[in-house]
């Protein structure tokens, strides 16, 4: 084990020490910012409290190019954690703990890059990622801050990635009429029923979406995560509430998609509630989102990051990438070891992108 990833994981035990599970969102301006803070010796420090457990660290050495981001909430932790989850375990190969692939493993490669070079640089640390009430990047991105590209830290496996889909939260609300079971009914009279059809229909749209392409990606995600309301078995349902999401490709239009899925309600649902948006990696219509990626392109190359494939999960690159900053998205870690017990990030994979982030700070690449 070379020193880079020795000290990477002194700061990544420290990091997964501090409970910063999203929600509660009960992150205060101490607690990891103070550990931060004290590991930046040399750097212009710049601590703002938006809110709600959205604090940010502007962090700023010299007059770099380039912003490295990485925000620092997690996941709630589930009962199936076999240990502690905020004590990380070093198994093997692997390092286990709440936050170490998602993304606190490359908060700490940042720390212990930076440490082992005078060169010029700029993070910012985050808290608000793992909720559905951003305010650390849009705060960020109102003061138009002058960086040539944005490098995103979310598990990719040390790979550049250019294009992800954009993300939509929607709460639908359906009223009926209460009355006894045995009854004939009509299509209006059970909110659950209407709930029902409208999945049915919804899913006609989704399959209508399946033939369409952008950089790999294929087809429109679409999950109805929770259907509640009614009384019993034997009671018409008086209402029903209704959760869904979906992701486009970069090329969709969200807010065509949107008003379709509305229109799958019948009769119209008494509520219809957008709750989250994240626009796609890159943003924009067909053309300028391909200008975007192909920026992108030229900004890992340039670095000398590998490229790897599109991805289906979402991440703030995008809002990146909306307000016109060239983006991509890399860092330590596989997605499919995220948001799951026993969370973990392989040593192997520390190690790349610390070597990475060391490297372009020492040449004078950020």
């Amino acid at each position: 084990m070379n020193a880079l990833l020795r000290d990477t994981l002194t700061h990544l035990r420290a990091l997964v020490a501090h409970d910063t599970r999203n929600p509660p969102r009960a992150i205060g301006a101490g607690g990891i910012f103070d550990y931060l803070r004290a590991r930046l010796p040399g750097f212009a420090l710049t601590l703002t409290d938006h809110g709600a457990g959205a604090v940010s660290l502007l962090a700023v050495r010299g007059r770099p190019r380039l912003l490295f981001n990485v925000h620092l909430d997690t996941v709630p932790d589930s009962p199936h954690w076999s240990a502690s989850p905020f004590e990380l375990r070093v198994d093997g190969e692997r390092a286990i703990g709440l936050g170490a692939c998602d993304i606190k493993g490359a908060a700490a490669a940042l720390l212990a890059a930076a440490a082992h070079t005078d060169g010029a640089c700029a993070f910012l640390f985050s808290s608000d990622e793992e909720g559905n009430d951003a305010r650390c990047i849009p705060a960020f991105l109102r003061e138009r801050r002058a960086f040539d590209g944005i490098v995103i830290a979310e598990p990719t496996r040390a790979e550049a990635v250019l294009a992800h889909r954009g993300i939509a939260s929607v709460r639908v609300r359906f009223e009926g009429r209460a009355g006894h079971a045995s009854a004939e009914q009509h299509s209006a009279d059970s909110a659950l029923h209407q709930a029902v059809r409208w999945g049915a229909r919804a899913l006609d749209v989704v399959d209508a979406e399946a033939h369409q392409r952008f950089g790999g990606l294929t087809g429109l995600r679409f999950n109805i995560g929770r259907i509640e309301g009614g009384i019993k078995a034997n009671v018409i349902a008086p209402e029903a509430e209704l959760r869904f999401g979906f992701r486009p490709l970069p090329s969709m239009d969200a807010d065509a998609l949107l008003a379709r899925f509305r229109a799958c309600a019948e009769p119209p649902p008494a509520a219809f509630e957008e709750t989250f948006r994240g626009p796609p990696l890159p943003a924009g219509d067909i053309a300028g989102a391909e200008a975007r990626r192909l920026a992108a392109r030229d900004l890992a190359d340039a670095l000398g990051l590998p490229i790897g494939n599109a991805v289906d999960f979402w991440t703030e690159a995008a809002l990146f990438s909306q307000a016109g900053y060239t983006a991509l998205v890399y860092g330590p870690g596989d997605i499919a070891q995220a948001h799951g017990a026993d969370e973990w990030v392989a040593l192997g994979q520390l190690q790349t992108y610390a070597d990475h982030v060391h490297r372009i700070i020492d040449k004078g690449l950020a």
